[in-house]
């Protein structure tokens, strides 16, 4: 069940803005790792990856009181790391574009653990990032939430303060322009999510 983490990380949110300080060790172990791989698309540098999710996780902590008993606290945590990276690159003054090192991989294409399997799926990583990199960042930003990130297409639409069609429509704009620029090696594995 993919959903899952969503609702275990929402119920330890509501304890943890109760005053259940023990909650927190459960939705950071749920919420750091997706939060982490975001950040880290977004910057290329996994230092700086870290310390926005500690960031992140700073401002929950100190907002928790006003946490609404019941919302989904995963488009609030994604939205708090996205005004954190933002904030940072107006300060900053840099776009961090997406990394093209193969650490910011955006999925899992094969599972065969074999060396050719693995180039394969190198190969085929290094190229989707290369596509996604002339894709529009708001495209780009809502394919990433949705099949990168798992986030439903409502939640994705918290994230980046737009209705759940309009990330329909961006992500299906990247997807589209993926698919293109791919061909048919991966369009199997594009597929799926449409």
């Amino acid at each position: 069940m993919a959903e899952a983490w969503k609702d275990a990380a929402s119920a330890a949110m509501d304890r943890y803005a109760c005053g259940d300080d023990a909650a927190f060790s459960c939705l950071y172990d749920l919420l750091a790792p997706r939060l982490s791989s975001f950040l880290l698309r977004r910057t290329g540098d996994a230092a700086r990856a870290e310390d926005l999710v500690q960031q992140t996780f700073f401002q929950m902590h100190c907002a928790r009181r006003h946490f609404t008993a019941g919302a989904g606290v995963t488009p609030w945590a994604f939205a708090i790391a996205r005004r954190l990276l933002i904030d940072g690159i107006r300060r900053g003054g840099r776009d961090p574009g997406l990394s093209h090192d193969g650490g910011g991989d955006v999925e899992s294409i094969s599972s065969e653990p074999g060396p050719e399997a693995i180039a394969a799926r190198n190969r085929i990583v290094h190229r989707m990032n290369d596509a996604l990199a002339h894709v529009s960042e708001a495209d780009r930003a809502a394919f990433e939430l949705v099949k990168c990130d798992g986030l439903s297409m409502a939640e994705a639409g918290e994230v980046l303060g737009i209705s759940p069609n309009a990330v329909k429509l961006r992500a299906f704009r990247a997807y589209r322009s993926l698919r293109a620029a791919l061909g048919d090696e991966v369009r199997e594995e594009l597929e799926g999510a449409w």
